[in-house]
């Protein structure tokens, strides 16, 4: 290619953890360029879910990780026309297009919830990936089946 790749922005870690991640997540849930107000909607959040999840000896900031690590895919499938036909081909997926994958998965069907408040519905989202189940982990599990069911075209991968 003719031009350079654009170097990576650093990100600063958050103010309450100091976690470059948690930026990550702000980052992706902020509209209209309303940093606080997403800072402010993601503390609510972890609250709230130290509320939900009073049974287990995480922390909230571990069960999001844990549930964010739940969602998380390991294969992708990718369209490649081959002779006229498309065809579904399995890939893997590099690490930082996991994480933001998984992060924009939380909080698209977050979102979609039913709920008062943004806090409420991502913390509601956060429990139910914690548990293995809800939106987000149910879009993982069809991408992994969809890749399994596609293994025979993987030998067309790019």
């Amino acid at each position: 290619m003719r031009k350079t790749k654009p170097k990576k922005r650093i990100l600063l870690p958050d103010p309450k953890f100091n976690d470059t991640l948690v930026t990550r997540f702000v980052n992706d849930l902020m509209v209209d360029g309303k940093k606080s107000t997403a800072y402010a909607i993601f503390y609510q959040t972890l609250d709230m879910v130290e509320k939900r999840v009073k049974d287990t000896e995480l922390s909230p900031l571990d069960v999001w990780k844990k549930a964010l690590e739940n969602i998380t895919p390991a294969v992708e499938v990718k369209s490649r026309r081959v002779g006229g036909a498309t065809f579904q081909v399995p890939m893997e997926i590099r690490p930082e297009r996991k994480t933001a994958i998984s992060i924009k998965n939380m909080i698209l069907f977050a979102r979609k919830r039913s709920g008062k408040s943004m806090a409420d519905k991502l913390s509601a989202e956060i429990v139910a990936a914690f548990n293995e189940e809800g939106g987000a982990f149910k879009k993982k599990e069809d991408t992994h089946r969809m890749a399994e069911a596609n293994r025979a075209f993987a030998h067309f991968r790019f």
